[in-house]
């Protein structure tokens, strides 16, 4: 690199909130599989520590020599949900606890895997652990769960969308900091690096390292020396920027599959923010001209910058995966809470603008009075959206106990804060209550 080049970076790092949100490493538990509960969770804790015992250490070491921060070490295993079901056990608690224990004894950030794959119907496994997510995740500190409900190709299973709206409502009577680490997709990719809903698919290969890139206020740094210009000059300047953002995540995962002896899968090329003063996608928004997000416009601005972000990313690294689009949750994003608060942004423009973004409604709190029909009717909309148009879309939503609209609920660290949002007082009980399943749409058969 030329000097300028390195003061450049140094300087994102030091001003502009710069950093590796994550770097997360996949393990298949397909060889864990034992009819006898004890004996798998034996052998998952096991696999996980012989494999993951270095992740945290290299991840700081890397951070130590080079300057960059990694604020985030993982693990993403294979959904619990296939590894269980050998067994006759009628809750999976007990596999979740061996993950949590596993991730203590590494020493990273979270775990995620606790999931099922449901989106044309329920295999052996699936239904238990479903019903277990909420006790699992009241009882662990490091798990996250994850349920797929739908795909463009297999459309959405409404069943298991009536079935996730209890368990929401079960998971936040619960435990107050459940319902964060869960999240209902359609379309869930199976190298995602971010949590909480990162698993490992089957298709990957046993051991890989994914790294997910953030740097918000870099772009919004970037879009400030452009102020006027036309929305031409707008995608250049967030293109180039995102191709600079991600060589910094290219060089981290090469560096740490080299030292981990693991093969290196993909860099995630999405906008994630924090809670970090400057370090906001609605920031960026604002910056092209948004009086507050969530005015009239919005969703043009989010979808140029997806889509330039995109531009330069995959221009930067050889292997792109994960969501690679930019985030939109509410608690993490500090200008997502002030146009909630200024009344600019409603859940229903959010919902419009997860058509463009790269997950969905993420990280937003509700009145815990919210029914579980309701909750799924929103599961099913954001569906919809992911399914007719062939990309990823979630729901993490939290129905935060004895609160109204306007209260504020304090998550705390990187999960920030958000503000109780209003939900539509009319009902969707008798379409929830329907059940079936959605037909996947004409376009998806293209086979």
């Amino acid at each position: 690199m030329e000097t300028n080049q390195i003061l450049e970076t140094i300087r994102m790092i030091e001003e502009e909130n710069l950093d590796i949100r994550t770097i997360t490493m996949g393990i298949s538990l397909l060889d864990c599989i034992d009819s006898d509960s004890d004996r798998a969770c034996q052998k998952i804790y096991d696999k996980i520590t012989r494999l993951a015992k270095n992740l945290v250490k290299v991840g700081e070491e890397i951070e130590s020599e080079y300057g960059i921060p990694i604020i985030n070490k993982r693990i993403s295993v294979t959904p619990i949900g296939i590894i269980a079901a050998a067994s006759p056990d009628k809750d999976y608690v007990k596999y979740a606890k061996a993950l949590d224990s596993a991730a203590q004894a590494v020493g990273v950030n979270f775990i995620g895997g606790f999931s099922a794959l449901v989106e044309k119907g329920y295999q052996h496994g699936d239904e238990i652990l479903i019903n277990s997510i909420p006790q699992a995740l009241a009882e662990t500190e490091f798990v996250c769960s994850s349920v797929n409900i739908g795909s463009t190709k297999a459309g959405i299973n409404m069943d298991a969308v009536r079935h996730m709206g209890h368990v929401i409502k079960e998971t936040a009577a619960k435990s107050d900091m459940g319902c964060a680490k869960l999240v209902v997709f359609a379309n869930a990719v199976e190298d995602n690096p971010f949590m909480a809903g990162a698993f490992h698919g089957v298709g990957e290969a046993d051991c890989v390292i994914n790294v997910g890139v953030s740097g918000p206020g870099v772009v919004k740094r970037a879009l400030e020396k452009v102020k006027g210009e036309p929305f031409d000059v707008v995608a250049e300047v967030v293109k180039q920027t995102a191709f600079k953002i991600t060589r910094m995540g290219q060089l981290v995962g090469k560096i740490a599959s080299e030292r981990l002896n693991v093969p290196f899968g993909i860099v995630d090329l999405s906008l994630a923010p924090t809670p970090a003063v400057g370090d906001s996608v609605a920031y960026i928004l604002e910056e092209m001209g948004l009086e507050s997000v969530g005015t009239h416009g919005t969703t043009a601005a989010l979808a140029l910058l997806n889509d330039a972000v995109k531009k330069g990313g995959v221009m930067a690294c050889n292997h792109v995966g994960g969501l690679s689009g930019a985030f939109i949750p509410v608690s993490e994003d500090a200008g997502m809470i002030a146009a909630v608060n200024n009344g600019a942004l409603n859940l229903e423009k959010l919902e419009a603008m997860t058509a463009i973004c790269s997950v969905g409604l993420d990280m937003i709190a509700i009145p815990g009075e919210t029914s579980a029909e309701t909750i799924a009717a929103m599961i099913a909309d954001e569906a919809a959206i992911g399914v007719i148009n062939h990309k990823t879309t979630a729901v993490r939503i939290i129905p935060a106990k004895g609160t109204s609209v306007g209260d504020m609920v304090e998550f705390g660290g990187l999960l920030g804060r958000a503000p109780v949002m209003k939900v539509n007082d009319y009902a969707s009980t008798d379409f929830i209550l329907r059940g079936g399943r959605i037909p996947a749409p004409i376009h998806s058969f293209k086979n």
